[in-house]
């Protein structure tokens, strides 16, 4: 039975991502900050007749938690077969460039960015040991360089100077890592969910959980054939997925 890792997963993207891996045969460890409220979405799920899950107790904004976590995990698998960076956090609105605080800002990267590097430091030994091991980081189309620029992009005047740039810079660290694994079976891609109604956003989106999570899960099921290095969201590119960095 593979194995992957979900950070951030007690509710939402995270949670219906496990929900769809879980469907496809996979062991979900599902990492939550706060274990009780990721002990209830492991009951939810085994309500659900979904019973190959676990709680890890993992806040991406601690390095001492995330080594605690790796620990536990190691204590279970020798084999981690895919890691779903998924925990994220937006700093509140509004978040304009001349008055953002830095002090939040250093929050979301701390999330956002540095909790993905942390995690995937942590963990890259037990992904190594997997046949086909799955790098997924969830990313946003709103980070698009390309497409924040561009006046006729349906998202064009939802701007942020916190929680995008933050996005913007791991999909930077999705090329490196993508780059630095690129002679192995590793297969590293930043995806974007969609914009999708969640608490994240005051459930402003247009999109399900389930579509969303549908996206995630694609990405850690991918081939040998499969892309890596990419960023792609499914929302703006139907056909492809890809979108212009």
């Amino acid at each position: 039975m593979k194995k992957v890792l979900i950070t951030g997963a007690n509710k939402s993207i995270g949670l219906e991502t496990a929900r769809q891996l879980l469907q496809k045969g996979y062991y979900v460890y599902l990492g939550s900050r706060d274990v009780e409220n990721g002990q209830q979405a492991v009951e939810q799920l085994k309500a659900e007749g979904l019973h190959a899950v676990e709680v890890i107790a993992l806040d991406v904004s601690s390095q001492d938690s995330v080594n605690a976590a790796r620990a536990e995990i190691g204590r279970k698998t020798a084999v981690l077969d895919a890691l779903v960076n998924n925990a994220g956090i937006n700093g509140g609105l509004p978040q304009t460039a001349l008055g953002s605080d830095i002090a939040v800002m250093n929050e979301v990267f701390n999330v956002n960015l540095y909790g993905v590097v942390r995690v995937t430091q942590a963990f890259i030994d037990l992904l190594r040991a997997a046949t086909q091991p799955r790098i997924v980081n969830v990313s946003s189309s709103g980070c698009s360089l390309t497409l924040n620029s561009d006046p006729s992009w349906k998202y064009y005047h939802h701007k942020g100077a916190i929680y995008l740039p933050s996005k913007a810079a791991l999909n930077m660290y999705t090329i490196v890592l993508a780059y630095e694994l690129r002679d192995t079976p590793f297969k590293v891609n930043a995806v974007d969910p969609g914009f999708t109604a969640t608490d994240f956003n005051q459930h402003r989106g247009t999109g399900s959980v389930e579509e969303a999570g549908t996206r995630i899960a694609k990405y850690v099921l991918i081939g040998d054939d499969g892309p890596t290095g990419k960023y792609v969201s499914e929302e703006n590119n139907p056909e492809t997925g890809d979108i212009p960095w």
